[in-house]
């Protein structure tokens, strides 16, 4: 028994002498030799934890299948069921506040929640959801930034949306409203018959010519009239300065 302990020892100083020669020397593979040489039996258990699960490997490529899915149909992540456990029948900016200091919030939005790869804290509704993507087929998206009395589009400080997605939001509304797929209000302009009509000699036909004399023009209302005289004596006053 004790020559068996003195074994041990000397295989653990032996070991323990070779990892401290490695360190002083700078060796990165020192730890390797000395988890191989002194505990075999940690290197597979290291392995064991090294080697990712076929579950894992999956619900990754789904969830990139997904993103690429939703990139190019935006509009189907919107009637998924994982829009519906998020959001429910809300708009994506209900319930939405901007971290702010003090009491009175900011006036204006910030300008961009990504700037490079680094992402803002409590970005805007948009932002916040890489699943959402402004495009103009994107008709319910588009709908939830829209009043529906006045069909205006809503100001980003009751939206919390920041500056570069409202400008995307804007666009992408015009464009759907141009391919048709966003009814909006055309105003009512009365009809006045008269700045239509074509009674009046200078947008109908020529007349023939008139007997000229001299002095005398070829239409009527081509005559020279004569100014009110107090219209432009008040004229003259209020323009005095600039008159030469």
């Amino acid at each position: 028994m004790a020559a068996s302990l003195r074994g041990v020892g000397r295989m653990f100083c032996g070991t323990c002498s070779v990892f401290l020669r490695d360190v002083r020397k700078g060796c990165s593979t020192s730890r390797k030799t000395w988890t191989q040489t002194g505990f075999p039996c940690l290197m597979s258990t290291k392995l064991l934890h090294s080697t990712r699960p076929s579950w894992c490997e999956n619900a990754a490529s789904e969830t990139l299948a997904a993103a690429s899915r939703y990139k190019d149909a935006p509009w189907e992540y919107l009637q998924s069921e994982e829009y519906t456990e998020r959001y429910g029948s809300n708009p994506v900016w209900s319930g939405y506040r901007r971290n702010h200091k003090g009491g009175i919030p900011p006036q204006k939005t910030r300008k961009t929640c990504i700037r490079g790869d680094k992402i803002c804290g409590n970005p805007c509704p948009i932002c916040r959801d890489p699943n959402i993507i402004v495009h103009y087929q994107n008709v319910k998206l588009l709908k939830q930034f829209i009043s529906p009395h006045t069909g205006n589009v809503y100001d980003p400080t009751r939206t919390g949306v920041c500056m570069k997605q409202q400008k995307q939001l804007n666009g992408a509304i015009e464009a759907a409203r141009d391919h048709g797929l966003l009814a909006f209000h055309v105003p009512h302009v009365e009809f006045s018959g008269e700045d239509y009509s074509n009674a009046h000699a200078a947008v109908g036909r020529t007349p023939p010519a008139p007997s000229l004399q001299a002095g005398e023009p070829w239409y009527p209302w081509y005559q020279r009239t004569e100014p009110d005289q107090l219209q432009l004596a008040k004229v003259r006053k209020l323009y005095r300065a600039y008159l030469k």
